[in-house]
């Protein structure tokens, strides 16, 4: 125990002793240890807050929605399509009127997606409008009037002309009027207010306040001239069943579209369960290249170790052959050297982790000013890893010189002075 506890009292005592030298290392150990903290909290963050948004939709979803065929539908083939501009137009509401019809499928509504200048009198509007059957008042839980009514399936069987007003464009339109019964235009043609939503805000880019809902026949022949649909949502009764379901609309939607090889696809069934493993999926590669990329700088740091202590080892080479000719072992030099490598990594770990958790409360701050409800939380997990780092980088750049400074001869080092 007193060979082990001389080299520790020795190390704490070269590093007093030498303050500046110390605290150039102990920076860069600092820098790298809080820009591991600092990535893994702002990645949870940010992995939490899709979560809860995604969330917010209800877990109990299936999703089908149009795809490119040929391609996967998680694919950046898939993707840049259909922002390109394929239209896929094959879906049609008869098609999610045939899977409403099957087992465990509870309330749905089918819906499509468009812009529309929106004008009321001299004030115009860019809007996203949303075509919708009437089940959606029953589907989306978090869709609520706050004055007038939803409109019907009689309204949108009908190609009535009315739409439901967001919070924000009501605002926008009407401030503190009424709005209800009022008439508001689009592509030139009148369309009466049947209700207002209460505010809702949005869900990552998606702004709920921001929109029209209007029937989606309506939308379909009045505005766009088209006669399919982009996606239906529908809720299940039953998650336990959740895997049967998708083999049973995913058959239904082949036979619809008479579909004998899987390749040729046009639909893509998605669960919330699946958005759910896939998000954790990607921000676990993300994390992980994160931490990658802030290691550099610890890296770095552990140089900076290494080259102080070469330094330390040629000033102090007279001192390692005098303790050297008078009996000190060369594992004891070695000890104390790798102690000191090993303090400076420590004590970096502890104000890297410090510095971290102040900056990632200072980055959820900045954030909320901004409008985004972001928490960035420091997990036990990221604090080992900022710790294992340190760690590893003082007894690896540490070893060299601290092995170095044990071989040394006595007769050589003392003749060097």
């Amino acid at each position: 125990m007193r060979e082990l506890i001389i080299p520790i009292k020795l190390a704490a005592r070269s590093l007093k002793s030498n303050i500046g030298r110390t605290t150039v290392s102990l920076l860069g150990i600092v820098i790298g240890v809080a820009s591991v903290i600092l990535v893994l909290s702002l990645g949870m963050g940010v992995k939490k807050y899709l979560s809860d948004q995604i969330s917010s939709f209800g877990t109990n979803i299936l999703e089908v929605e149009v795809k490119v065929p040929k391609v996967s539908k998680t694919s950046s083939e898939n993707a840049v399509g259909q922002v390109g501009g394929t239209v896929i137009t094959t879906f049609k509401l008869k098609d999610a009127e045939k899977i409403a019809r099957l087992p465990n499928i509870g309330s749905w509504y089918a819906m499509i997606m468009s812009q529309q200048v929106v004008n009321y009198e001299d004030e115009n509007k860019q809007v996203m409008i949303l075509g919708v059957t009437a089940g959606v008042a029953e589907a989306d839980k978090k869709l609520e009037i706050e004055k007038g009514a939803m409109f019907t399936e009689n309204d949108d069987e009908s190609l009535k002309s009315v739409a439901i007003l967001g919070s924000e464009v009501k605002e926008d339109f009407f401030g503190e009027q009424e709005a209800v019964r009022k008439n508001i235009k689009i592509k030139g043609q009148t369309f009466e207010v049947g209700g207002v939503l209460k505010e809702r805000g949005g869900a990552g880019a998606f702004n709920f306040d921001n929109i029209l809902y209007i029937p989606l026949r309506t939308v379909q022949k009045k505005l766009n001239g088209t006669d399919y649909i982009q996606a239906a949502i529908f809720m299940l009764d039953d998650m336990e069943k959740l895997d049967d379901t998708i083999l049973s609309v995913t058959d239904t939607m082949r036979s619809q579209h008479d579909i004998d090889n899987p390749n040729d696809d046009d639909f893509a069934v998605n669960s919330m369960m699946e958005v759910m493993e896939i998000l954790n999926k990607v921000f676990f590669y993300i994390n992980a290249l994160l931490v990658a990329l802030a290691s550099i700088s610890l890296i770095v740091g552990g140089v900076g170790i290494m080259n102080v202590m070469y330094v330390s080892v040629t000033e102090r080479t007279f001192e390692i052959g005098l303790k050297k000719s008078v009996g000190a072992r060369n594992q004891s030099i070695l000890a104390q050297f790798l102690f000191e490598a090993v303090f400076i990594t420590l004590l970096g770990g502890v104000f890297g982790v410090a510095t971290g958790f102040l900056l990632s409360k200072l980055g959820e701050i900045l954030a909320q000013n901004f409008g985004f409800s972001l928490t960035f939380s420091v997990s036990w997990w990221s604090i080992l890893i900022g710790f294992g780092f340190s760690a590893a980088t003082g007894i690896i750049f540490g070893y060299w010189p601290a092995r170095s400074a044990s071989q040394l001869s006595p007769m050589d080092a003392l003749r060097k002075e």
